[in-house]
């Protein structure tokens, strides 16, 4: 029996959800991850892992070209059961057109609020994105597809406010706590590979964006002063951001790296900090880096945004978002004293453990699929 999960855009850091639906599912069935890849090459941390990626180059393509690129879009999608990565049209709005060629069982997976990214700005560019009807993921086309939500045969959803808004089996961003054992990695040689002595490191890992809240860590960590250093890790050298952020001599910048080689870099810090600010983008998401933290023990200062207070709850620091002052407290409480930073990343390795594992997701999502694919046999 094979699952074809359907992402909206290979090229996009949305892949690594994806990946983690595929991972799930791999032990029991057969699976691949396909989709179109609008950039150069499929989302470099997910490359050469285990999971199968088969992209349709689309480089560059709008409307109305783009219009050709829907019957392939769709016979790429061949598994007995089909499972969309969000609500967008390039995976779910695919997934719909290959179930109306060939009927059998659809799932969504929504692990964010996709029309919140569109809203981050005032009315008026709320109403330009709104316009753009050229771009194939656009504003009118994922609004589209979050009335088309019902539409899907079951749905599975990775926070709480998603649950609310939507439905469906909460699946939240899960870690293979087995594989992130903290004791199967050498912390010093994580260190000496990343050129570090004996700096005090604060890290953040992932995709840097905006919402993401790196400018108030820069800050924060400068506050800090004396051996604190920022390691930023996936974060692009040649961007803007990153020439700011590497002007200030207590960042370090390392780009992106194999999923499968964060443990590696993660092990390294004394601290993770994952400073998510509130806005309509982070509403409805949930950090995955925070349970890459949580699997390999770190400990973690994060913000009170979303479902993360419930995350961490009795085994990480939350402080309110856009507080650079409060982030550069807490941040320094948990430097100036590796005793009680060593027990919150304990408790927070045994809550992943118990609610956050590969485990306690495949728990959940199996029956989803398992029903699904039940009622087609019938």
């Amino acid at each position: 029996m094979k699952i074809s999960i359907l992402a909206f855009d290979l090229s996009d850091n949305a892949t690594g959800r994806a990946d983690l639906l595929a991972r799930l599912l791999a032990p029991r069935w057969e699976v691949e991850v396909v989709g179109p890849r609008f950039g150069a090459r499929v989302w470099a941390p997910v490359a050469g892992g285990p999971v199968v990626h088969r992209a349709l180059p689309a480089a560059g393509a709008r409307y109305p070209q783009f219009a050709s690129a829907w019957a392939a879009l769709a016979a790429q999608a061949d598994g007995d059961l089909l499972y969309a990565s969000k609500p967008r049209p390039t995976s779910y709005g695919a997934a719909l057109l290959a179930r109306r060629r060939r009927v059998r069982p659809l799932l969504l997976d929504i692990d964010d609020w996709e029309v919140g990214f569109f809203r981050r700005s005032d009315a008026w560019g709320t109403l330009g994105r709104s316009l753009n009807l050229g771009n194939p993921n656009g504003l009118p086309w994922t609004w589209l597809m979050e009335r088309l939500v019902p539409r899907a045969d079951a749905l599975t959803v990775a926070s709480r406010f998603l649950e609310r808004r939507f439905g469906g089996t909460l699946v939240p961003h899960v870690r293979d706590t087995e594989a992130w054992d903290p004791a199967r990695f050498d912390r010093a040689a994580a260190r000496a590979a990343l050129g570090l002595g004996a700096e005090r490191v604060v890290m953040f890992l992932g995709t840097p964006r905006g919402h993401k809240g790196v400018d108030d860590l820069v800050d924060a960590v400068g506050a800090i002063g004396g051996d604190a250093r920022l390691v930023v890790v996936g974060a692009d050298a040649a961007s803007a951001a990153g020439r700011r952020w590497s002007a200030h001599p207590w960042v370090r910048l390392v780009g992106e790296i194999p999923f499968d080689r964060v443990p590696q870099h993660l092990i390294a810090a004394d601290v993770v900090a994952v400073p998510q600010r509130a806005t309509s983008d982070t509403v409805g998401q949930v950090p995955a880096k925070i349970f890459d933290a949580m699997a390999l023990g770190r400990p973690i200062v994060s913000t009170a945004v979303s479902m993360i207070p419930e995350i961490l709850d009795g085994c990480g620091v939350l402080v309110p978002p856009g507080d650079a002052v409060a982030l550069a407290s807490a941040l320094k409480r948990l430097l100036d004293d590796p005793g009680s930073a060593e027990e919150i990343g304990r408790r927070a390795r045994a809550r992943c453990q118990a609610h956050y594992s590969f485990a306690s997701a495949r728990a959940a999502l199996f029956p989803v699929v398992e029903r699904a694919l039940g009622a087609r046999s019938r």
